[in-house]
């Protein structure tokens, strides 16, 4: 049986940064209140009509790809993971492919939020594992800023969400003992509702009229609180069980990639795992939550700043809407 590994990252970012302080000029907010709550200090936002999902995903895949010593045409499959697709129908996936100019091969949408790229890596990996295919490009770009309600009643969620987009190369290998060691899934559709955007949905009479748009259904709702409770309970669970899986704990770890959520929830769980500051990767203090994108771009730059070496124990782990949690754990 084949195993994958990870031969090339890359992400990319828009240049748009928006500071506490521009945000306080929007909202009855300050950068004291934003930081003490979520870690952020600024966050980068999209260029209407320069920037899409697509076009972020492009610059993110081509870096990969030229990371990996390949070029486009190696890819035989694309797994693309976002909530906030360019269009309603189709999904990123064939976008992203057409870009890249690989018509024919064929492109999968995971719409797993926060879970989404390691739900996407999964998949990939079963992909390789079979021997379906050999190269996989993954992908988890999001625009969310043109979503936020940038009103004082939305701030609570309109301070943590960005905009940007990362990849990887996934590739097949015959060495059991280097690459993805395993993914674990899981799920709970009991607190669906307490993050969610309710609207465009399809069981309305109507999917789109101005008495939905002004009932708020087509912004984010996000129950902080809950969010918080179960975040730091199934974070902790998901991390140990890829852990426990590959017979390691928590010291074995040599970097924990978690789902830029909040800085304080990546904290907690450092503490409750022991883990010193050298073992956790944080960047959302620059870049807020960019969901699906958050592990891949941290990857790209762990790797840019020589946080990742070869033979490295990497775990990687997210918490998001649905509810959903996943984890990865990888020997580099």
């Amino acid at each position: 049986m084949k195993h994958s590994r990870i031969t090339g990252a890359g992400h990319y970012l828009p240049e748009r940064i928006v500071t506490n302080e521009d945000l306080s000029t929007m909202m009855n907010t300050n950068d004291a209140w934003i930081v003490e709550r979520t870690g952020i200090r600024e966050r980068r936002w999209f260029t209407p009509g320069k920037e899409t999902v697509t076009s972020m995903a492009k610059e993110a895949s081509e870096m990969a790809l030229r990371n990996a010593g390949l070029t486009a045409k190696a890819i035989d499959f694309i797994v693309f993971a976002t909530i906030t697709p360019d269009y309603f129908i189709p999904g990123n996936g064939v976008l992203l492919q057409r870009e890249l100019g690989l018509q024919g091969i064929g492109a999968l949408d995971i719409r797993n939020a926060c879970s989404g790229f390691i739900y996407a890596l999964s998949i990939a990996d079963q992909f390789i594992k079979t021997g379906m295919y050999r190269r996989i490009l993954v992908v988890g770009a999001e625009i969310q800023s043109s979503a936020l309600d940038k009103s004082d009643e939305g701030r609570s969620s309109a301070v943590i969400f960005a905009d940007g987009a990362g990849a990887v190369v996934l590739e097949a290998t015959d060495e059991p003992e280097r690459g993805i060691l395993s993914t674990h899934l899981h799920a709970d559709g009991d607190h669906a509702e307490e993050l969610y955007v309710k609207d465009p949905g399809s069981s309305r009479e109507t999917r789109i009229s101005k008495e939905l748009i002004d009932s708020g259904s087509f912004n984010l709702s996000m129950n902080g609180n809950a969010v918080f409770k179960h975040a730091v309970v199934r974070f902790d669970e998901v991390i140990r069980e890829a852990l426990q899986a590959n017979k390691k704990e928590p010291k074995d770890l040599d970097l924990l990639i978690p789902h830029q959520a909040n800085l304080r929830i990546s904290q907690y769980i450092q503490a409750k795992l022991g883990l010193e500051d050298r073992q956790v990767y944080n960047n959302i203090t620059h870049y807020g939550n960019t969901t699906a994108a958050t592990i891949p771009i941290a990857i790209s730059e762990a790797l840019i700043q020589e946080k990742i070496h070869p033979q490295d124990l990497i775990c990687l782990a997210a918490f998001g809407s649905g509810f959903t949690w996943a984890s990865a754990l990888i020997r580099w």
